[in-house]
């Protein structure tokens, strides 16, 4: 049947994706992925970070979430913004291992593309000259926040699987 949802308290990436990870292994007895990403905008002292999902409150559209972003990015010169993914590996008991990817741009003044989902629309890319609505999937996972991290997890995925076995073999 379906898994009951954590709450996502954390107040930080890092602390929602190790929860809900640690959550989902207690809850299967078995190793679980899990991961927590958001947009971070420099000039809105990193909002919407881990509240992304809700910025313009509970059970909001990535449609209600981008116009409430526009609002407060408007007038504003500075629109660095970056988006941030942590994933991490937990099994039902002691530590997780965590990944990251970072992915930096600008937020646009204007929704532009038909692609992808959440802020999407309004995360521009300078190096490829667009938003991340913009590209096709194999692109924006090329240089996204989640593709980077699971670059990263991919890179080391022979030792991930030696310290599951390792971790495993210690569970009681």
């Amino acid at each position: 049947g379906p898994l009951p949802v954590p709450e996502e308290d954390g107040v930080t990436f890092e602390e929602n994706a190790v929860k809900k990870a640690r959550f989902t292994a207690r809850v299967l007895g078995l190793p679980a992925l899990a991961d927590d990403s958001g947009l971070v905008v420099s000039v809105l002292g990193g909002a919407p970070g881990v509240q992304s999902a809700r910025y313009a409150g509970p059970g909001a559209s990535d449609l209600q979430n981008n116009h409430k972003l526009l609002q407060e990015m408007k007038g504003l010169k500075d629109r660095r913004a970056a988006f941030e993914c942590v994933i991490a590996i937990a099994v039902p008991a002691g530590p997780a291992l965590i990944y990251e990817g970072r992915c930096e741009g600008l937020i646009a003044e204007e929704l532009t593309g038909g692609h992808g989902f959440g802020y999407d629309p309004l995360f521009y890319f300078p190096p490829f000259g667009k938003t991340f609505a913009e590209m096709d999937a194999v692109e924006k996972n090329r240089i996204s926040h989640r593709g980077l991290a699971m670059q990263e997890l991919r890179g080391e995925f022979e030792k991930v699987l030696k310290w599951l076995r390792q971790r495993l073999a210690e569970e009681p």
